[in-house]
């Protein structure tokens, strides 16, 4: 019941991000249209190398398996982890491989995030008379994706783009190392994600706008699990899952 629960609200998240995604290129579409009859930053493409600024926004969760023996303790009955927003900026480099192919690497990529997990106990918290708790673990994660670009044909001053890669975060906020407390779930610094997005560019007399969503998904178990502690033990695994919508603003280059 749970796993279902967990693709229903990630299936609602997606549609909203996929909206607003839709409806900002459709926004800057419209203005741009106004520049149709130039084309701009003609030379872009022969520029080897680029750079850009990035700033969005975006959203994520843990995907959880419950440790074999929570079914025998007598204090938690189930664990969620929900979906929280918060914002990430960096700095990008491009290189141009070919007509159709980049190379992409963010040099510095901060990602503030936070992860919420609900509770139902068997019995309340002394003092307390809920049977339902809630813990958050705030994260800021220095990122390094490495990604590669496959991009369409320019027409006029647009074009689309698809990309994948890989990325290694370092959590600057875990507790993985803290001593025992039942405030918070201990989260490893590392972790490795894949990721794979879609983007637009649009090209405008100075500089590029290219909004973009990509969807991250971990591939190593981040829970230092500790049996001390009775929101750890219920535990066995935890995956991290994001969905980022970001703009890009990319601009000069070098030419040879």
């Amino acid at each position: 019941m749970q796993k279902i629960k967990f693709w229903n609200l990630q299936c609602v998240l997606r549609y909203k991000v996929v909206l607003l995604f839709i409806c900002t290129s459709f926004a800057i579409q419209s203005l741009q249209a106004q520049l149709r009859q130039q084309l701009n930053l003609s030379d872009h493409d022969d520029k080897p190398y680029y750079f850009g600024i990035v700033l969005g926004y975006n959203v994520s969760h843990y995907n959880i398996t419950l440790d074999p023996t929570y079914l025998q303790r007598d204090t938690i009955m189930s664990v969620n982890s929900e979906n929280a927003g918060r914002v990430h900026l960096g700095i990008m480099a491009n290189w141009q491989v070919s007509d159709r192919w980049d190379i992409r690497f963010y040099p510095l990529n901060l990602i503030f995030s936070e992860k919420k997990f609900r509770y139902t106990q068997k019995y309340p918290n002394p003092g307390d008379d809920k049977l339902t708790s809630t813990q958050n673990i705030e994260g800021i994660v220095m990122s390094f994706p490495l990604q590669v670009r496959l991009k369409s044909d320019r027409i006029n001053n647009f074009r689309v783009y698809t990309l994948a890669g890989v990325n290694y975060n370092f959590d600057l906020a875990s507790k993985a190392g803290a001593r025992n407390a039942e405030t918070y779930i201990k989260v490893k610094k590392s972790d490795f994600t894949a990721e794979g997005g879609i983007g637009f560019q649009f090209f405008f007399k100075y500089f590029i706008l290219s909004p973009e969503i990509k969807f991250s998904y971990g591939l190593t178990n981040v829970h230092a699990r500790d049996p001390s502690l009775k929101y750890s033990n219920v535990i066995d695994k935890m995956y991290s899952r994001m969905i980022l919508f970001s703009l890009h603003f990319e601009g000069g280059g070098l030419s040879f």
